[in-house]
């Protein structure tokens, strides 16, 4: 199957520090690749380059069988290309549904009619119907990461990007998330999801990539990369 994503030896540096060494990895139309790592492994940073937030310094990311290394971030979002950030960052004065309006309406390139529907249908998706009317920042923990996935959701991704999204949430609201990722992937949306839940993230992904300065460590089979003897003493802090 020909990948939806593809990137070819993408590496990136800030000053001395190399935060991303030739990367090379795909992902096919469905699939959904979890991303591992220690803190400061350039997992975020990864995403910042996928989703065009900074540019590599050399490497090639195409999309769609098309190189998007030149194209500005709301380019790649009109492409299809969404994502979450770790922290949630709405619009804190806006309701929830005004949010999903300006998501759909310059994300997705909807009119308005289109947009409004757009956000009524998300809501639903995603449990915030009613939170429609509350302004985005007083919203709770759960509902902000319901309401960074839902943002995500509203620009009409094709490839979803989510950057820990179950942090931070307790048992029962991680599992609200991850049966709501379960619907999104049968959807047939294909997710690359940065997650340090590990539990939630083996519960839905087909592959692992786990980093470590900016490498990669180990890649394949969730179950075979957990019990991967580097991996485990790298990221679990496990010896063999």
């Amino acid at each position: 199957m020909t990948a939806l994503l593809s990137l070819h030896e993408v590496s990136k540096s800030y000053g001395a520090v190399k935060v991303t060494d030739r990367i090379s990895l795909s992902v096919v139309p469905g699939e959904t690749l979890g991303i591992l790592g220690p803190n400061g492994a350039g997992k975020t940073t990864l995403f910042n380059l996928i989703s065009g937030d900074v540019r590599a310094d050399a490497g090639r990311i195409e999309y769609e069988g098309r190189d998007i290394g030149g194209l500005k971030p709301h380019r790649r979002c009109h492409a299809g290309i969404g994502r979450s950030y770790q922290v949630p960052q709405p619009f804190g004065n806006m309701s929830v549904f005004e949010n999903l309006v300006t998501a759909a309406c310059f994300g997705a390139g909807e009119d308005e009619r289109q947009a409004w529907a757009t956000a009524h249908e998300v809501l639903e998706q995603t449990g915030l119907l009613a939170q429609a009317n509350r302004p985005a920042g007083s919203l709770t923990l759960l509902n902000r990461k319901r309401l960074e996935l839902a943002r995500a959701l509203a620009t009409r991704p094709k490839l979803l990007l989510l950057d820990e999204i179950a942090g931070g949430l307790t048992e029962p609201e991680a599992k609200e998330l991850v049966d709501e990722l379960r619907r999104i992937k049968a959807s047939g949306v294909t997710m690359i999801w940065i997650e340090h839940v590990v539990h939630a993230l083996l519960s839905i992904a087909d592959r692992l990539f786990v980093i470590n300065f900016g490498r990669l460590l180990a890649e394949g089979e969730p179950q075979a990369v957990m019990a991967n003897a580097e991996v485990r003493r790298v990221y679990m802090g496990m010896e063999a």
